[in-house]
């Protein structure tokens, strides 16, 4: 158990394509399987799954009743309860009054980008605002080439980029949480 309180949130919809062009990007079983997994292993109290076409959170569900109450929750019991954390909603705002009428408080919106903005924050500052325990933290990860503006102006804080010794950070959003989880909460 934490003592802060963290929630995920993946952004299907809207976000961006390689033409900088607003779409929704579909549900990725294994996004699902490995960010609930590095989620409930750094302390999240729930992962959203923010998708609005209803075929596509009939898949993100049908995932989650077969690890939670299905042959999967007795094949692998570790599955299910990282799974147990999942939440599917059509809109981002849907999740983030989810999470107020939970807590009793807005949550503080933290973005996660390939870019630089003027609220940038760095991993060691914002883990220690995370680990203090309060106010409740919703860190937003967008899928396809990024969150569209309209995500962003929302957001508290933007997490700087994921850098390593080469110039390209373009990873996939269940590599990219992994390690920002890591970063932000993992033991030194």
């Amino acid at each position: 158990m934490t003592d802060f309180r963290l929630y995920l949130a993946v952004v299907h919809h809207p976000v961006y394509n390689k033409h900088h062009e607003i779409v929704t990007t579909s549900i990725v079983i294994h996004d699902i399987h490995d960010i609930s997994r590095a989620g409930k292993t750094y302390g999240a109290t729930a992962m959203y799954e923010v998708e609005p076409l209803p075929q596509e959170q009939q898949i993100a569900l049908r995932i989650a009743h077969f690890w939670n109450e299905g042959f999967g929750h007795e094949y692998n019991p570790n599955r299910a309860e990282s799974l147990s954390l999942l939440r599917v909603v059509s809109h981002f705002e849907e999740a983030v009054a989810e999470i107020q009428h939970v807590e009793g408080e807005k949550p503080v919106l933290i973005a996660t980008s390939a870019r630089t903005f003027a609220n940038s924050i760095d991993y060691v500052a914002m883990g220690e605002k995370i680990r203090s325990g309060d106010p409740p933290y919703l860190l937003v990860f967008g899928t396809g080439f990024g969150l569209a503006d309209e995500i962003m102006a929302q957001m508290d804080y933007v997490l700087d980029p994921i850098w390593g010794p080469t110039d390209f950070n373009h990873l996939s959003v269940r590599s990219a949480a992994a390690i920002i989880l890591d970063r932000l909460l993992g033991r030194s």
